[in-house]
């Protein structure tokens, strides 16, 4: 058994018979289709309701866990806010620098609120990061979101990141780069959590208002709160049916008995274009039988007619 790390917000369960003979090259979505059972991260605090197969399980924020106490010095900082809190800012273990100038366009923006900032970055010191911020390689994101001083989260809108502030009821500031973060940080705009800007276009003005938005409008944290309670509120937690739905694929097997035969069907009979191309040839041939015999009723008439006309 294998769980494959697919983008997006996949991940696949295959059984790998024991003996296992070698066959031709296959490609990814070959592969996928042979899945036994399917885990999205994802939850029905971040998606919209829709229909789904039953071996579809959504495990979203199974990685979440309370946090834990902060590295002395980082603690201190954060001690240091006061009553303002904090705001976290990172976007994603992929993107460590920024440009120059977008660097300086945020760190701008930063220097203008009264919180303290704790931001992941490992590029040059932007020439208008404010005394408020501090920056960091690395920062325990999970621990910083559930510290009680933290007020805001500045993300790309990562899968994990997102979680990690829905699991502590963080209200978000979304700066999207690539993939499914456009779409995540969608959901958590429409459902009142989060403000979204554009990477490219954004000014530090934008940056400040979105940030004093988020942290002022009461709105923002309450509606945070409120899918926090959605996905604490699980009969069973995600990392438990993850681990259930894996033993469940190992102790079966397989789950074969899950999967729809959709899976096998070719592009043709999955639209069922057979079925239509035989319909269609059937209407097809009663209409040029009924044509025929109207043609053929027409040429007896006229006949019958010109007989009568000489006679």
């Amino acid at each position: 058994m294998e769980i494959n790390h697919l983008p997006l917000n996949l991940r696949v369960i295959h059984h790998w018979p024991a003996k296992m003979k070698r066959g031709r090259p296959t490609t990814l979505s070959e592969t996928a289709a042979k899945a036994d059972f399917w885990l999205i991260r994802t939850y029905w605090d971040l998606e919209f309701p829709r229909p789904s197969l039953p071996n579809v399980d959504f495990v979203g924020g199974l990685h979440c866990r309370p946090a834990k106490p902060l590295p002395k010095e980082m603690e201190d900082f954060v001690q240091s806010s006061g009553e303002n809190g904090v705001v976290v800012f990172s976007l994603g273990s992929l993107v460590g620098t920024l440009n120059e100038e977008r660097a300086n366009v945020i760190a701008s923006a930063l220097a203008q609120i009264p919180q303290k900032v704790l931001w992941r970055f490992d590029g040059k010191k932007p020439d208008t990061l404010g005394p408020n911020t501090r920056l960091f390689k690395w920062i325990p994101q999970r621990d910083l979101l559930g510290h009680p001083k933290t007020k805001a989260f500045i993300t790309h809108g990562g899968t994990n990141g997102i979680y990690e502030a829905i699991y502590h009821g963080i209200p978000m500031v979304g700066i999207p780069l690539f993939a499914d973060q456009y779409d995540s940080i969608s959901h958590m705009k429409i459902k009142g959590a989060a403000v979204r800007l554009d990477f490219n276009t954004m000014s530090s003005t934008d940056l400040l208002k979105a940030l004093n938005t988020v942290i002022k409008e009461p709105s923002y944290k309450e509606n945070a709160m409120r899918l926090s309670r959605i996905h604490h509120d699980q009969p069973v937690k995600p990392l438990d049916r993850a681990v259930f739905w894996i033993e469940f694929v190992m102790r079966h097997k397989g789950a074969k008995h899950l999967r729809i035969a959709a899976h096998d069907l070719s592009w043709f009979q999955y639209y069922s274009l057979d079925v239509v191309g035989f319909l269609l040839a059937c209407v097809v041939t009663v209409i040029f039988i009924i044509t025929k015999c109207c043609l053929f009723c027409c040429q007896m008439f006229a006949k019958t007619g010109k007989k009568k006309k000489g006679e």
